[in-house]
């Protein structure tokens, strides 16, 4: 048995770790290959952090940093989401403005990696990296796809769902001129009827705003069958901008949507 007075004991751990292709594991892992105490295990993880070989993002959920992110502090976040949520049996995918750099379509670098989950948590700092997380309903029926990555794949909304979310998430985004631009470079990728079926995951006032600002764009011809759908679906009338006064809104019979607020187009 190794001791537990000998700090090369984890390093050993994560260097085989690593030679293997893991870049993540859990404290009670590490304490069963070392066979020492908690203690002892924690006070050796503790050294490889300080020294930069290891970080936590969580409480007892440790990523190996590899010498080219030893700057950032952390892996990036889409290298140890997959392997957290899965250590926390947590359905989840990465959206909104992370999902839109995926597909090629964020305006501006994303400050934070943003995930949606089935219910709120606190967001995570670990080294330069934040993640924020974001509940959603129906989180299971979302359309996914998977990304390859350095460590493996993850799970992103579709272009699809990315464009419901932004719209029905729009206050994580930035502001609706933010959602109309992502969708002006997003709509080349929506598939008009799978556009349908990612609707049927969110409130129907989502498709009533996200219809109004694919036309706004110049991509009504995505929007088409959304338009049938918010024909049949809305029961009652929606407003673009929820947490804008009325204050006289012209009302766009096509997606029985209040228009309460102007949008423009970042160029």
């Amino acid at each position: 048995m190794k001791t537990d007075s000998n700090p090369l004991n984890a390093r050993e751990y994560i260097a085989g770790l690593a030679a293997s292709g893991r870049y993540s594991f859990a404290s009670k892992d590490a304490q069963a290959a070392l066979g020492v105490s908690a203690a002892a295990t924690k006070l050796a993880l503790n050294r490889l952090a300080k020294q930069g070989e290891v970080a936590s993002p969580v409480r007892s959920f440790y990523i190996i940093v590899p010498p080219e992110y030893r700057s950032l502090g952390s892996l990036p976040a889409d290298q140890f989401i997959p392997g957290l949520m899965k250590s926390q049996r947590q359905v989840y995918y990465a959206g909104l403005l992370t999902a839109a750099q995926y597909h090629g379509a964020a305006h501006h670098r994303p400050q934070e990696f943003q995930v949606m989950l089935a219910k709120n948590r606190r967001p995570i700092q670990c080294g330069a990296v934040r993640v924020a997380f974001m509940a959603r309903k129906r989180i299971a029926e979302v359309p996914i796809q998977e990304f390859n990555t350095l460590r493996g794949t993850i799970r992103v909304s579709t272009p699809e769902a990315t464009a419901i979310d932004l719209v029905g998430y729009q206050h994580h985004v930035g502001d609706l001129d933010q959602v109309a631009t992502i969708l002006s470079e997003l709509a080349e990728k929506i598939d008009p009827q799978k556009l349908v079926q990612a609707a049927k995951t969110a409130p129907v006032p989502w498709a009533q705003r996200l219809g109004y600002l694919l036309e706004h764009v110049g991509a009504g011809e995505r929007a088409a069958p959304l338009k049938a759908y918010v024909r049949q679906h809305a029961k009652q009338s929606a407003v673009l901008l929820p947490t804008a006064p009325m204050n006289g809104a012209e009302r766009d019979e096509n997606w029985k949507l209040y228009v309460n607020a102007a949008v423009t187009v970042e160029s």
